[in-house]
């Protein structure tokens, strides 16, 4: 079930997911705006258009979800457990619950990378009747992507963009835990409540959503250096054709910021935003539910 809720919770908000990554690797204005995009979306791809590389994300997500919530209790247990090597007397902090959430972050990340370097390439691949006239041909699936890029480019090409991504974790997950738990002990206060657990349903989605949005802003630019990584010098590209062919991190942001200005390390992110409250409002349904049903001490946060 709480699979099912996951692979829901990303459905619908795809159409929004897929028209940020077009916005932060394409320079075409038909992408422009959230209501003109989602528009050019739908007429000249149809409704299956506003959900390219959603069969991927949901294949991705789950391992994602699950890898990051083990290594999040062993990491920050662990943390914690050295730091009593020099303190017998020291609890879990904030401090050390970011160390765990980072680190949990960027295992889950890397392990599941190559699933998310295909979905990329799915979301922003031309269409079928673009790909035939140019000579090329589209994949068909994951399974097919994985099987041409792993023969065509090597297994590194699956880890196109990792750096950038390991990098922009670090500030994203550190953000939003630190904004997430001030926000939720300032609002304890406000309301005379006795502890965090008495907060609201609607409370809580604040402070997330929040929380998510600082982290994203500033993580952001990582993210678009790291989807241009991931279609830099693909043919099948149909938003980047002829695009640049960046050599590393730190050519693609030279290149975009001269090419382009900073403004274009930020593309796609009123999408993002409107994406960040229907995800966490799903999010917080599920594990509300896992909550009753299983019981456990869960934290959410934004993503």
């Amino acid at each position: 079930r709480a699979r099912d809720r996951e692979r829901r919770s990303r459905t619908a908000v795809a159409p929004l997911e897929r028209l940020k990554i077009l916005q932060q690797v394409s320079s075409s204005s038909a992408y422009n705006g959230v209501y003109s995009g989602l528009s050019h979306m739908w007429k000249t791809e149809g409704v299956k258009g506003l959900f390219k590389g959603n069969g991927a994300n949901c294949v991705r997500i789950v391992p994602n979800s699950a890898v990051k919530f083990f290594c999040y209790e062993h990491m920050a247990h662990g943390l914690l457990d050295l730091r009593r090597t020099f303190d017998k007397d020291a609890e879990m902090d904030v401090l050390t619950r970011l160390g765990g959430g980072a680190g949990a972050g960027i295992v889950a990340m890397s392990a599941t990378y190559p699933l998310d370097m295909i979905r990329g390439r799915l979301t922003v691949q031309k269409s079928a009747a673009d790909a035939a006239k140019s000579g090329g041909a589209n994949y068909r699936g994951i399974y097919h992507a994985f099987t041409v890029i792993a023969q065509k480019e090597g297994f590194g090409a699956f880890y196109k963009g990792w750096t950038p991504s390991v990098i922009g974790v670090i500030p994203y997950v550190g953000l939003n835990f630190a904004i997430y738990e001030t926000l939720k002990d300032q609002t304890v206060k406000m309301q005379g409540l006795r502890s965090a657990s008495d907060l609201s349903v609607f409370a809580g989605l604040v402070c997330g959503g929040v929380a998510g949005a600082v982290g994203q802003t500033v993580a952001y630019p990582f993210d678009v250096c790291r989807r241009r990584l991931q279609v830099s010098g693909w043919v099948q590209a149909g938003v980047q054709a002829g695009g640049p062919v960046y050599t590393g991190m730190f050519d693609c942001f030279r290149r975009t910021v001269a090419e382009e200005g900073v403004s274009a390390l930020f593309h796609g992110l009123s999408a993002n935003y409107i994406k960040i409250m229907p995800s966490i409002a799903i999010a917080f349904v599920v594990y509300d539910q896992l909550k009753i049903i299983l019981k456990p001490e869960i934290k959410i946060s934004a993503g």
